[in-house]
């Protein structure tokens, strides 16, 4: 078992869990990432473009830090020496895969961290289910692309 992945795991998710705390208790917002890009790119402008901004920022800041400073916190990569590990497909098909999962938030009404952390936090029925529907369509999909369609890849 590698302790230092599982305590960096375990960081992470206490820094998840504070910001959507943190967001909640100060501008009484829901963290959930689909829901707060929506906002900032399709939506009228309401007076609230800042905090998107600034929350999208902090979202990708810490990892382009990582890898700027070539720190290695719980290694996710296939290599050894790989702080983030290839793409698992071609440009394309990360385009159709990001459009998919665009659609499939606007469908269900948010997506795994405004539903499976905010709305599951929240004792929410819908997001209970919303976030049972994303688990077995993952566990569907990884079966099939590695059992069926990669041949055990």
């Amino acid at each position: 078992m590698n302790t230092m992945a599982n305590l960096s795991g375990l960081a992470g998710g206490v820094f998840i869990g504070l910001s959507a705390v943190l967001l909640m208790a100060t501008i009484g917002r829901i963290a959930g990432i689909s829901g707060i890009v929506s906002g900032l790119l399709l939506e009228r402008p309401t007076g609230d473009s800042a905090w998107r901004l600034a929350f999208l920022l902090g979202l990708v800041s810490g990892p382009l830090a990582l890898v700027i400073l070539k720190l290695d916190l719980g290694n996710v990569a296939a290599e050894p020496d790989a702080i983030i590990g290839a793409p698992a497909g071609d440009v394309g098909l990360m385009l159709l895969a990001g459009l998919l999962v665009g659609i499939g938030t606007g469908i269900g009404g948010g997506c795994t961290s405004g539903h499976g952390v905010c709305g599951l936090a929240r004792l929410s029925h819908r997001s209970l289910i919303a976030t049972l529907t994303f688990l077995l369509v993952v566990m569907a999909t990884v079966y099939l692309v590695r059992h069926q369609i990669g041949g055990g890849v």
